[in-house]
């Protein structure tokens, strides 16, 4: 070919041509942006700037949250304590049992929609996914490997050096790495299908009573959940934060069992504040509060109704706890429990997508 011939639409295609020739010579394999469901009724989606969720990151992610190789003595995984017919919690147990059969201090919290949350842990003292998920691993009690042992593991496995390879670029195995890929996995657990969802996209129509249950949640002088628990103009159904809800009787910090939020930031407004829990799948995830108190959703409903607790540190949004609670009669209790079953996302409770990759 004479270079007459080679008109600018020849060239930009000789350049191609050169750019994936180059790519293909160097064996750099860019990962796939993971595709998220569009949301209409969530908040914008927040997206990690130092660790967008990628097809193959969020894969790695997957097998390393259901691989034992995580804990001491490989016989726990994250997925023993998050279990996703429990909505990632580990429903019916009030405590998780880690190595050698030590006892959480807390219960086990559900993990999903997880993407849009500030902190984590019930007291928030991790500020990212990426810290929360490395805290199992070097906890004695909990996985307890530590990451030297883990990284070394799967520096040897036979699978995942080409697995972090595809979603990092580098088959240098490390605990960065390995938490980040953990971190895309969970934000992909994204739970939006209930049949309260449906009801927002005019695909199903609330019953009589659940429709009586909605309107006592987000009604401020009756249920007045919606303060802690968005249901109305925000799907999430929780604001995020955190509260003290008047599980405790208390004039001082002394008189707490735990306090929670207080022991972090060290302010005493903080005090017996734990992290405000999403409303969806709490049907699925029972024991509820921190402590795993209630048993059912009939006894968290009575506390809220007839037995919260005021004092000094009680969240000022309780208005409810003045009057020791919201004083709900039998049959508006029956209703926003009938409202708190349409919550139940049974498909994502069996969603392929987030299961045990070893089993398929």
């Amino acid at each position: 070919m004479t270079r007459r011939a080679l008109n600018g639409t020849s060239w930009i295609w000789i350049i191609g041509l050169s750019v994936i020739a180059m790519s293909a010579a160097s064996g750099v394999q860019e990962a796939h942006p993971y595709k998220f469901p569009t949301l209409p009724y969530f908040p914008p989606l927040p997206v990690s700037a130092d660790n967008p969720v990628t097809v193959e990151g969020a894969e790695l992610g997957r097998m390393l949250f259901y691989d034992p190789v995580l804990s001491k003595d490989s016989s726990l995984s994250c997925s023993s304590c998050h279990q996703q017919r429990y909505a990632f919690s580990d429903g019916p147990q009030t405590f998780s049992t880690g190595l050698a059969g030590q006892t959480m201090v807390r219960n086990t919290p559900a993990l999903f929609n997880l993407a849009w949350y500030p902190a984590f842990f019930w007291d928030g003292r991790a500020a990212s996914l990426e810290e929360q998920v490395s805290h199992p691993v070097r906890v004695a009690g909990e996985l307890g490997a530590g990451w030297d042992v883990v990284v070394d593991r799967l520096e040897r496995g036979v699978r995942y050096p080409e697995k972090f390879y595809r979603a990092f670029g580098t088959d240098a195995v490390d605990s960065v790495l390995a938490a980040k890929a953990i971190a895309q996995y969970l934000r992909t657990l994204i739970s939006a299908n209930s049949l309260y969802d449906r009801a927002l996209r005019r695909e199903y129509f609330f019953t009589e009573d659940e429709r009586a249950g909605f309107v006592l949640a987000n009604e401020q002088n009756k249920g007045d959940c919606l303060q802690c628990h968005t249901t109305d103009s925000d799907a999430l159904g929780t604001a995020r934060g955190f509260s003290n809800n008047g599980l405790e009787l208390s004039a001082g910090p002394e008189t707490y069992l735990d306090v929670g939020r207080g022991a972090v930031t060290g302010r005493r407004s903080d005090l017996g504040q734990f992290k405000v829990p999403s409303l969806r799948n709490v049907a699925v995830t029972a024991p509820y509060m921190h402590d795993g108190r209630f048993s059912t959703l009939e006894e968290v409903i009575d506390h809220y109704s007839d037995a919260v607790h005021g004092g000094p540190y009680v969240d000022p949004r309780m208005g409810s706890a003045s009057r020791g609670g919201a004083n709900l009669s039998a049959l508006e209790k029956r209703q926003l429990l009938q409202f708190l079953h349409t919550l139940t996302d049974t498909t994502f409770l069996s969603d392929n997508r987030f299961g045990d990759p070893f089993q398929e």
